[in-house]
């Protein structure tokens, strides 16, 4: 499995430790905000540090980081990642929910529109959960009620804040809805959201579902980023 869970010594997994910066050789061929994006990609050390444990990205550690502080994977759980690809954030629950061997009891779904590569001990799916025969798909395969359901689903961005943040507010309402729909008691959501008003009727709703219901903002999402988390946990069934 890949991404160990120690990090070795009393180092603090995904702590941002700053490696020397990276300069572009060349810029020949590449418009000014894609060198600006792959400079940042260079010289970010979460992206240096998923290369190093094997993660398919740094949003592994945004999960890590959520899970450190509010301890919702537990071992054996039934997780479902949705908008899974490339992987990173079901690396992290294949690894504890199954074990690094990928050999313990449980079940993890990752599901995407994407193709995405095999995560060991996982069930991937390549299907939209808002249709009928992606949602069919992906309960037929989780096989019974979950105890988690993610989503780090965003969509994809056009510029335009408000309209972004309206966009990816409709995608977490969705992941919601379906999470309400198969989530078991005492269960727990976890979400991207755009914070900036319109998710304010959402939030109300957990409320009234959820024991408890925390915005977070881990480290490893970048400051400059409008995103934040939302974990809902304590389902009330």
């Amino acid at each position: 499995m890949s991404g160990p869970r120690s990090g070795g010594g009393n180092r603090k997994r995904g702590s941002g430790a700053r490696a020397e910066s990276v300069r572009l050789k060349t810029a020949k061929g590449r418009t000014i905000s894609s060198q600006r994006w792959l400079q940042r990609q260079l010289n970010d050390p979460y992206v240096q540090e998923a290369q190093r444990l094997g993660f398919r990205s740094r949003s592994a550690f945004k999960l890590e980081q959520l899970d450190e502080k509010f301890g919702f994977i537990i071992a054996g759980q039934r997780v479902v990642d949705l908008g899974a690809a490339p992987g990173g954030w079901t690396q992290v629950v294949a690894s504890r929910v199954l074990g690094n061997a990928g050999g313990g009891t449980g079940r993890v779904v990752g599901l995407d529109i994407l193709e995405m590569e095999p995560v060991a001990g996982a069930e991937i799916l390549r299907a939209d959960f808002m249709t009928e025969e992606g949602l069919a798909a992906l309960t037929g395969l989780l096989g019974g009620p979950a105890d988690l359901v993610l989503s780090d689903m965003a969509a994809p961005t056009t510029g335009h804040a408000p309209t972004d943040h309206l966009r990816t507010a409709a995608l977490c309402e969705a992941a919601y809805d379906f999470a309400e729909s198969v989530l078991s008691a005492g269960g727990s959501f976890v979400a991207k959201v755009f914070k900036g008003g319109s998710e304010g009727e959402l939030l109300q709703r957990m409320k009234l579902a959820f024991k408890t219901v925390r915005h977070a903002k881990p480290p490893a999402s970048r400051p400059e980023s409008p995103e934040t988390y939302v974990v809902a946990m304590g389902f009330r069934g």
